[in-house]
Formats: C-alpha cells, structure tokens, sequence
C-alpha cells in the first residue's frame, strides 16, 4: 500500500488563513506571529482520481478505424481557412497575441456564428464582466443569438459546473492564466500549475468520447510575444492560433503556428473595424492599389508571396530622396533593416546605382510583413524604379531571389505563383532562368526567364 503523502502548511489561529510558507504577519489579517505549522494529508489531484476510475484498452494499431474528425464549419471563411476547415469537435485550441490585438472580438464573431447553427455556446471570462462583455457584443454583432451563455468568474470549478448545467457545445475561455482549481489553492492565478491543471481539465472535457466538445482558449503573451507560462501548455492543444497587427492599423493577420487538424503556417487576413474583424477574402485586391488602366507609377513594383498555401499578389512602394545628412536612412516597416541594407549594397554593387546620399524607404500596401526571399527582386526594381523616376508597367510582376552576385534564384512554388498572376489578369512575370521544371501553358502570362539583376533592369526601362 502506498504511503499517504503528507504536507506542511502555516495556519493562522486568528483567522484561519492557510499559508504554504512562514512569515511574521499574516498576509490575511495582518497580526504578527498568529501563524503556526500543521501537517495535513495532500489531496489528490481529479487526474489522479480519474487515471484510477478509466482505463482505455490497448488496441492495434492496424486495427483502429480511421475517421475523419467532424467538424463545424463557421460562415468566417478565414476562420474556417487557418482552422483548417473548420472547428474540430473535440479538440482544444489556443488564440494568443498582443493585447488589443482582437482576440476576444475575433472569439466572439465565432460564438454567434456557431451559436446561430443552434449549437450551445458558452462564453467564460476572467477578465470581464458579464455587461462588459454584453456592451461589446452589443457594439459589433448586433441582434444577439440566445445560445450564448455567459458566466464571469475566476473559478475553473463554476466554469466546468457551468459547462455541464449548460450542456455546451462550444467553450471559450478567456484567458486560461486568469482562473484557478480550488485543489491547487493558495497557487495564484496564472502560475504554472493553475495554468496547467485548469487546461488539463478542459482537455479531459473536449476529447470525452461520449459527449466531446469544442475547446478555444485565449493565452496572455508575454514581452517576447509567446503564449504566457509553460511551454508545455503549447504541446496539450491541437491548435495554436497567433494573431498578429499593431494597434492602430486595420491589417489583423492569423497564423497557426501548430495544428493536428490541418496546415501549419496556414495563415488568413482580417481587416479590424469598429464592427469587429472582417474577413480579407481576396487578399490579392487587399494588398495592391487599384489603379484605372495600365498606370504606371515610379517606385512601384508587383510580385507574388505565399502566405501558408495561398499565394497573394503584393505592391512594394519605394522612395528615393536625396539625404542632408552624413548618414542616409534604410527605412522599413515591413522587412528588417539589415534584409533592406543587403538588398541596397547588392542594387549598388550589381545594378550599377549609387546610393551614398540617398535615403531609401520600403513598405509594401496593406501593410504586410515580407516574410520570405521570393520578394526580394521587387524590392529591388521598386526602388530602381523610384531612383530612375519611371514607372514599371502595372501588368508585370517580379519573382525571384536575388543573390549577393547579382544573379536571380529559383523561389519555392512559383507554379503556383504563377498561376495566380495567370487568374489576375497580369501579362508579364519575370523568374530565374530555368526555374521552371515544366512547359506550362498560361491564358494572360508570358514568362521571362532571366540570369541576373543587370538584365532584368535593362529589360524592364531598356
């Protein structure tokens, strides 16, 4: 028989309070010297209790039947997308980002959608109340739907009890760090254990094999922009949602950085308004200036990145200015400053410009973040275009790397690239020469296959 384990804790013999560590005053009441040590049996924690109670059998691998999970598909095209299609029923994902963000507006749009399909939706918040959060609801959805319930509490315990009394087929909680199990008391609020245990509990609740339920979480982020607490909270979920915009602009973008579900990297685009988040359908239109006819503007440039497996056609905007002082600026909001300044050393050294009294400032519309190489020949021709002050015809695009001599290299997926430029509309692509491993037959597309830097610039302004 195993040993009863035992604990020792300091109680305060005038109130009563219970400490795990001595101190000369009572944090409670504030007298001195009232604490005093006992020894009690440590409790048992429900996981304990229900390893004991359940026992899954063993089964072969070979001989388990696969399914695929079922799920609910939200009328929030992007929110289906970076899902992977839709809610899983019994799964648990996380939503983390910088405050202000909109995680709590995002979750919210989800539960009235759901909600609307006459499945059960509750709503648990330990940050806000009931009317705070009624008074957003009110703000960006309008007619509510009467399958939202809503409890304002700290206690993980009322949290589960309302689950149950509310037969929810939805649960959100916001945020996971705020709320507490009375077994693990006096651990505060957002230490790794309560953190821990109380996603254990919503874990054992989503993935019951005779009623599973769909779990969302808002994680707090720390300063270095990652889900507050243990990383062991980011393995217990099937899905990590980051949603990433600065306060102040409208661009909102999601990326799943994990999902058993579906695509990781996957990412979708809303635009953050006064009524909530709207989808970015067609982010290509989003991320572009709609210019009537063939307008050709200097300092702009087209090319096509890939956002988890979406390619989306992106306008670069560069400006050239003639410096007063002693060190020109390298300025960006879109890339980093050390990726713009290689990119300005290879333009000088390669393509024959000089820019030692020149500022150069980069931002792409929309206000993107250029995450991957495949840009990098746009950058450079948008701010060819705006130090030559000629525009470059706005049917022509530019996809390729470019290397430290000069030379352009292949980028990854450019068929599919390209087949997004052929469904626009746009009749000009320059790539890396033989990047190409087929023939491959375009409607509007002709494809110019170049070596280097110098060639594509004479063939562009001749």
């Amino acid at each position: 028989m195993l040993p009863i384990k035992k604990k020792v804790v300091y109680k305060c013999n005038n109130c009563g309070f219970e400490a795990i560590k001595w101190s000369g005053k009572c944090p409670n009441c504030d007298k001195w010297n009232t604490l005093e040590e006992s020894i009690v049996e440590a409790k048992k924690s429900s996981s304990a209790k229900n390893s004991q109670i359940i026992r899954r059998p063993v089964q072969r691998l070979a001989d388990i039947q696969s399914s695929k999970s079922d799920r609910i598909v939200t009328d929030i095209g992007e929110f289906n997308r970076v899902m992977g299609g839709g809610i899983v029923r019994d799964s648990i994902t996380i939503v983390t980002a910088k405050p202000g963000a909109g995680k709590s507006t995002l979750l919210l749009q989800v539960a009235q959608d759901v909600a609307s399909k006459g499945l059960k939706v509750l709503y648990a918040s330990g940050e806000e109340s009931e009317s705070q959060i009624k008074n957003r609801a009110d703000r960006i959805l309008g007619e509510l739907n009467t399958n939202i319930w809503v409890v304002s509490d700290t206690s993980m315990d009322n949290v589960l009890a309302s689950i149950r009394e509310v037969d929810a087929d939805l649960i959100i909680v916001d945020s996971i760090q705020t709320f507490t199990l009375d077994e693990h008391l006096p651990s505060r609020a957002g230490s790794p254990t309560q953190t821990m245990e109380c996603a254990n509990e919503l874990l054992r609740i989503a993935k019951d094999s005779v009623r599973p339920r769909a779990v969302l979480l808002v994680g707090q982020m720390n300063k270095n922009e990652e889900i507050a607490g243990l990383r062991a909270l980011e393995h217990l979920v099937d899905a990590v949602l980051i949603i990433d915009g600065e306060n102040g602009e409208e661009l909102r973008g999601i990326t799943a950085s994990k999902n058993r579900f579906g695509s990781t990297g996957e990412t979708s685009f809303f635009s953050m308004t006064e009524d909530g988040m709207k989808p970015i359908e067609n982010p290509s239109e989003y991320f572009m200036t709609q210019r009537e006819g063939n307008t050709e503007v200097s300092g702009s440039a087209l090319t096509v990145v890939r956002e988890g497996t979406r390619p989306i056609i992106v306008e670069i905007e560069s400006l050239v200015a003639v410096s007063f002082t002693p060190y020109p600026s390298r300025i960006s909001e879109n890339l980093k400053r050390e990726h713009l300044s290689t990119l300005i050393s290879i333009l000088e050294q390669r393509g024959g410009i000089d820019f030692f009294n020149k500022n150069v400032v980069v931002k792409t519309t929309g206000g993107l973040k250029l995450k991957e190489h495949s840009a990098n020949l746009a950058i450079i021709m948008s701010i060819v275009s705006s130090a030559k002050d000629r525009g470059i015809p706005s049917d022509t695009l530019f996809i390729a790397d470019i290397g430290l001599t000069g030379e352009l290299k292949r980028v990854p997926s450019l068929e599919a690239r390209l087949k997004e430029a052929d469904r626009m509309g746009y009749k000009r692509a320059f790539v890396p020469r033989k990047a190409l491993q087929k023939q491959i037959h375009f409607e509007n597309l002709k494809v110019i296959q170049l070596n280097t830097l110098g060639e594509v610039i004479d063939a562009v302004f001749k």
